[in-house]
């Protein structure tokens, strides 16, 4: 059991190998995909039973579209259905979903499944899920840095006033807690232009295991070990 005061406020996960689970197992890749779907909604209850704010989940990058047509194609399906048939139980449940991400060159039916998606949470409060979807982090910031440079043509704002509490404003996790813990499956150690601003002072844990295999358990292990990390932010241990 995690001690309650070392519960995370913010915890964002690459959701990596649902590809190499599969081919481990002499399976399509889409078989890993659907594998995979389950995890992700294990996993949001769980950290709606921990009392966890805010899960940030890296679900579809702008890079995936480089993909073969065919599994791009079945993810958008994949996408589409999971969105149409467990919404609603999770907003009976006090989970928001937010998208996080462009949505120019996203096919007009995913548009419409996230938008209701939005729409039929918004009013919860307990557990808001950030799902990053056509999403690059880089691409977010070159976003708000134009954000900012209208407002000062605007003359909304002054340069004097851009700072880095400003600029946070402006960014698709606005108004939301940085990230306390990072979580990436399947081995690799890197953070493949995710969140770049909001991890800068987040907690990193990496697992062998890939995202199929990734339980509640598995995730109640992550946040033990986050648990035990003692958080400096610069300055050194008392």
């Amino acid at each position: 059991m995690v001690p309650e005061d070392k519960i995370p406020s913010h915890v964002a996960i690459i959701m990596d190998g649902n590809g190499r689970w599969a081919k481990a197992r002499h399976l399509p890749r889409t078989q890993g995909h659907a594998e995979g779907v389950k995890r992700v909604e294990e996993l949001i209850l769980q950290a709606h039973h921990l009392g966890i704010k805010v899960l940030t989940l890296y679900a579809f990058s702008m890079e995936n579209w480089n993909r073969p047509a065919e599994e791009v194609s079945m993810l958008m399906r994949l996408f589409i259905m999971v969105l149409s048939h467990r919404v609603k139980d999770l907003a009976d449940q006090g989970i928001r979903l937010r998208f996080i991400g462009r949505r120019q060159g996203v096919p007009a039916e995913v548009l419409k499944a996230i938008d209701a998606a939005m729409d039929n949470t918004k009013h919860n409060s307990e557990l808001t899920v950030n799902i990053a979807f056509n999403y690059g982090s880089r691409a977010e910031m070159v976003d708000a840095f134009k954000c900012v440079a209208q407002d000062l043509l605007d003359k909304k704002i002054t340069v004097d006033e851009i700072n880095e509490t400003a600029i946070t404003k402006y960014l698709y996790t606005a108004g939301q807690p940085e990230v306390d813990l990072l979580i990436r499956t399947s081995g690799e150690q890197r953070i493949s232009n995710f969140l770049l601003w909001q991890l800068s002072y987040a907690e990193f844990y990496f697992t062998e295991k890939f995202w199929p295999e990734f339980n509640a358990a598995e995730f109640e292990n992550a946040l033990k070990v986050f648990a035990t990390r003692q958080r400096r932010y610069g300055g050194v241990y008392a």
